[in-house]
């Protein structure tokens, strides 16, 4: 009952309801990996958008559905428990089943549950790490419209050890993209500018993009989705995959504002592949 007031509380204070109890640990940036998987859903058919394995937590709606979960929850909330009664009500307006994203971005704290009212030793194992390792950069080639140094090498700008990318130039709506040999299902981006020595030439304007290509295109992307902005011109950032497994062609870094020297170091491009 308690749930049921609180969605009908929420109907119409935004365009999205997200459930999660108050004492739970987010991962780092969960904010914005929910609206990238948002944004990657938005003209797909969803009822709910799980991004989390636990009973009462993680779980995003659109607030347009919330009227007929909320009146569904008044009829039967005694006869089941809410996450059950979530379940029929998909079958009921033959909705497709809740989209699981991985990793999760919500753990449960402790061993009681507000929702419950009981003990509950519940983990989520799926939980996101803040260190996931190290990046391994499948086989892929490269591609940019930024201006190069005359003696730098292109392919550095993906390269694992300490060399670097160098531009003359750049603009806003320059990229530079990686384009991989084989579509992977790719967990983890990484991506670094600037100077090591003095951090100078940094991209401070900018965002990265996965790209997925259902035309076969050789050296670039048909549909691309907004991974994370740069922060400090660096990037670091795990990603969400839903049980579709979509796997992952291109990766695009996008200058989005002219930097004040024109000039970026592109010293790391670091993928991580399941």
């Amino acid at each position: 009952m308690d749930f049921a007031f609180l969605i009908n509380f929420a109907t119409n204070l935004s365009d999205y309801f997200l459930m999660i109890e108050d004492d739970v640990t987010c991962a780092p940036g969960f904010v914005t990996q929910i609206a990238t998987a948002v944004s990657a859903w938005r003209n797909k058919p969803w009822l709910t958008l799980n991004f989390s394995q636990l009973d009462y937590t993680g779980k995003l709606f659109r607030t347009r559905d919330l009227p007929c979960l909320v009146h569904f929850l008044f009829l039967f909330y005694q006869k089941m428990p809410w996450d059950y009664l979530l379940t029929h009500f998909h079958d009921l307006l033959m909705e497709p089943a809740p989209i699981q994203f991985f990793p999760s971005l919500f753990q449960h704290m402790g061993n009681y549950s507000f929702f419950d009212s009981k003990f509950n030793s519940l983990k989520d194992k799926e939980i996101e790490k803040n260190d996931p390792g190290f990046p391994s950069n499948p086989a892929a080639s490269i591609y940019t419209s930024l201006k190069v140094a005359n003696d730098s090498v292109l392919m550095n700008a993906y390269s694992l050890d300490k060399s670097f990318f160098y531009t003359k130039s750049a603009e806003a709506g320059n990229h530079l993209t990686v384009v991989l040999d084989v579509p992977a299902k790719v967990f983890q981006v990484q991506v670094l500018t600037g100077s090591y020595l003095k951090g100078r030439n940094r991209l401070e304007k900018g965002q990265v993009e996965l790209g997925y290509d259902a035309t076969n295109r050789v050296n670039d992307c048909d549909d691309y989705i907004l991974l994370g902005l740069l922060e400090n011109g660096t990037l670091n950032k795990q990603v969400l995959s839903d049980e579709s497994g979509k796997k992952v062609k291109c990766v695009r870094l996008l200058v989005t504002a002219t930097p004040p020297s024109g000039i970026i170091d592109t010293s790391t491009y670091g993928l991580s592949e399941v």
